[in-house]
C-alpha cells in the first residue's frame, strides 16, 4: 500500500472527507471510526451482518486475501483498502445520527414523595434517572423537592461498535481492554454527555445533582461498573451481582466539571442473567403486580423479555429473539431514526405501496426500514396474498408485481420499495422475512409457555403491557395478525412506553421503591425456555404466518 493512500468518503448528506490510510492492517471500519465516522458494527465486526456496508465507488479493497474492485458493496469490517479508494457511506450504516429514543412512559402505581437522596433546596436538589439499554440510553432529570420532571435526553449506546446485542458484548469483554473500553463508552461517551445535555435543557448546573438511579439489563449494568460479564455467557449464566447496588460517580469513573465524585448512584435490582433491572422496574412501574386478573408484560427490545402475573405470582422468561425488530441483521434494516421507514403497507390488484417515514422524508430518500415497518409489511403482504404461510413470496402474486419492483437478492426473491435495483436500494427479501419470523416465533413461543405453565389462556389476560420503545411505534393490530402476540385481542393491549425509566424515576422520588423491588425480585420464578417442555414445538409452529 502506498504511504500516500487515502480513503475518500462521501456521505448521503453530501459531505465529503479525505482520510489518510495507516500502514497497519486495520479494516476500513477502524480507519473510519478513528476519524469520527463510526459504522454500524452490530455483529462485533465478525462479518455476520450488513450493518457496516459501504459502497465502493473507485479503487479496490482486500477481503480475505482477495481483491474486490469497484463498483461493489462491501462489508467495511472485512475490507482493507489496497490503495486510494472512494466509498460512499449509506445513512443506514452510519451510527452518528439521532435515534428515536423511548422517553415516554406512564407510572401506574401510587407513590409517596420521600426522595431517595435528601434534597437541599437551591443546592443539591436535583437527581437523574437512567435507562441503560443495549441500543439506546435515556437520561431524565428531576427536581427532588417538587418531583417535577425537568428534562430528558437520549442517544445510542456508544457500545454499539462492539456489537448490537448482549452476547457479542459479553464475548468482546473476554478481552480486558475491550471491557475497559466498553465501560468508558457507556459512562463517558454516552451517559456523561446526556447528563450534560439534560442539565443544559433544564438550566440546572451539575453542582445541584444529589444522586442518580440507574436501570438496565444485567449485562449493561455489569459493563457500566466494569464488572466482568463473561459468566453471563456460559451456563448456568451466573451474574456477578443481581441485587441493587449503591455506588458513587467516582467508582464508575463518571466525571464532569461540577459533578462531585462522591455523588451516590443507585443501581436498581434485577431478576436473573437475562431478565434485568429494566424488566423488574417495568413490572413495578406498570402496576401489574396489583392487577386482580392475570396480566402480561412484554418488552420487545434488543432482546425479548416476558413476565406473567397470575394471582400475585410472577413468572418470567427471556427469549432469544435477537434484535431483528430493531432492524438489525436485515438487508435494509435500521433502528428507528430520522429518515427511516416506520410504516409500510403493500397491496395487490393493483400493486401499491403505502409508506411513512420518520421525519416525513420521501420514500426514495429513506435510509432504511425499522421494525414497525417490517411488522406492517408482514401483516399486509400476508393479507393480500403476496406472502405464503411459510414466509415465501407466492409465485403467481410475485409475477403480478411490476418488473422494477422484483429483484433477486443473494439468490432469494426480494421486493424493491423504490422500483430500483441500484446499490443500496430499499428492499425486503425472503431472507429478511425468515429472520423476522424467527424473532416472532421466539416471542410467541415464550408467551405460550408462560400461559401454559400457569394453566391459563390468552383470553384470560386482563391486560397485556407492551413496554419499550418498539412497542410505542408498533401497530398492535398488525402484531396480533402475524402472531407476534398470539391469541391476544387488541383491546387487551396497553402500551406503557419506557417502564425501565419510569421505575428509575420512582426509585428517586420514593425511597421505599427499592425495598419493594427487592422483595419482588425474590418472588419471580424464572423459566429457562431451552429446558421447557414443548418450547421447540411451539417455536416451530410460530415460524409460520397465520
Amino acid at each position: 500500500m502506498s504511504s500516500s493512500s487515502h480513503v475518500r468518503v462521501e456521505l448521503e448528506s453530501g459531505e465529503r472527507r479525505e482520510i489518510p490510510v495507516s500502514k497497519d492492517a486495520r479494516p476500513l471500519t477502524d480507519t473510519l471510526a478513528a476519524y469520527g465516522l463510526p459504522l454500524n458494527t452490530r455483529c462485533g465486526q465478525r462479518g455476520l451482518c450488513h450493518g457496516c456496508e459501504v459502497l465502493l465507488l473507485e479503487g479496490s479493497v482486500l477481503i480475505d486475501g482477495s481483491e474486490v474492485h469497484a463498483p461493489a458493496t462491501v462489508q467495511a469490517c472485512r475490507a482493507h483498502p489496497a490503495d486510494t479508494v472512494l466509498v460512499r457511506i449509506p445513512a443506514r450504516s452510519h451510527i452518528e445520527h439521532r435515534p428515536q429514543v423511548g422517553e415516554t412512559f406512564e407510572i401506574a402505581v401510587p407513590y409517596a414523595h420521600q426522595p431517595l437522596f435528601r434534597p437541599v433546596p437551591g443546592r443539591r436538589d436535583t437527581a437523574f434517572a437512567v435507562d441503560v439499554g443495549t441500543t439506546t440510553v435515556v437520561v431524565l432529570l428531576t427536581d427532588l423537592v417538587t418531583g417535577e420532571v425537568l428534562s430528558r435526553a437520549g442517544a445510542f449506546n456508544a457500545q454499539i461498535r462492539f456489537g448490537d446485542n448482549v452476547i457479542t458484548r459479553i464475548d468482546a469483554a473476554r478481552n480486558p481492554e475491550n471491557l475497559a473500553a466498553m465501560q468508558h463508552s457507556i459512562v463517558m461517551e454516552t451517559i456523561q454527555p446526556l447528563l450534560l445535555r439534560a442539565c443544559e435543557l433544564a438550566a440546572r448546573p451539575l453542582e445541584r445533582i444529589a444522586g442518580g438511579a440507574i436501570a438496565g439489563n444485567t449485562t449493561m449494568l455489569h459493563l457500566l461498573t466494569g464488572t466482568d460479564p463473561t459468566p453471563l455467557g456460559i451456563a448456568p449464566f451466573t451474574p456477578r451481582f443481581i441485587a441493587g447496588k449503591l455506588l458513587t460517580a467516582g467508582a464508575i469513573m463518571l466525571e464532569a466539571d461540577g459533578l462531585a465524585p462522591e455523588t451516590p448512584l443507585q443501581l436498581l435490582p434485577g431478576i436473573a442473567a437475562y431478565i434485568g433491572a429494566d424488566i423488574l422496574a417495568g413490572v413495578f412501574a406498570s402496576g401489574m403486580v396489583f392487577d386482580t386478573s392475570p396480566s402480561l408484560l412484554v418488552d420487545m427490545g434488543t432482546n425479548g423479555e416476558i413476565v406473567l402475573q397470575n394471582g400475585g405470582n410472577l413468572t418470567a422468561c427471556a427469549t432469544a429473539a435477537g434484535p431483528a425488530f430493531e432492524g438489525c441483521g436485515l438487508r435494509c434494516g435500521t433502528r428507528a431514526r430520522n429518515g427511516a421507514v416506520s410504516d409500510l403497507l403493500v397491496s395487490l390488484d393493483p400493486f401499491h405501496l403505502e409508506s411513512a417515514t420518520i421525519g416525513k422524508i420521501p420514500l426514495a430518500r429513506a435510509n432504511g426500514l425499522c421494525g414497525s415497518a417490517y411488522v406492517d409489511f408482514l401483516a399486509s403482504a400476508r393479507a393480500c396474498g403476496l406472502l405464503r404461510e411459510n414466509g415465501r413470496f407466492d409465485g403467481a402474486a410475485w409475477q403480478g408485481i411490476p418488473a422494477p419492483n422484483r429483484l433477486t437478492d443473494d439468490g432469494e426473491l426480494a421486493l424493491s420499495l423504490t422500483g430500483s435495483n441500484i446499490h443500496g436500494a430499499l428492499r425486503i427479501s425472503e431472507v429478511d422475512v425468515a429472520l423476522l419470523l424467527q424473532a416472532k416465533a421466539a416471542i410467541g413461543a415464550g408467551i405460550d409457555i408462560l400461559l401454559e405453565t400457569a394453566g391459563i389462556g390468552a383470553a384470560d389476560l386482563g391486560c397485556v403491557y407492551l413496554a419499550g420503545g418498539f412497542g410505542m411505534h408498533l401497530n398492535v393490530a398488525h402484531a396480533i395478525r402475524i402472531g407476534l402476540l398470539p391469541g391476544i385481542r387488541e383491546d387487551q393491549v396497553r402500551v406503557v412506553g419506557n417502564t425501565a425509566l419510569a421505575g428509575a424515576l420512582l426509585a428517586l422520588l420514593d425511597h421505599t421503591t427499592l425495598g419493594k423491588m427487592e422483595k419482588l425480585r425474590a418472588l419471580v420464578r424464572v423459566i429457562e425456555l431451552n429446558l421447557a417442555d414443548g418450547f421447540e414445538d411451539r417455536y416451530i409452529d410460530h415460524l409460520m404466518l397465520p
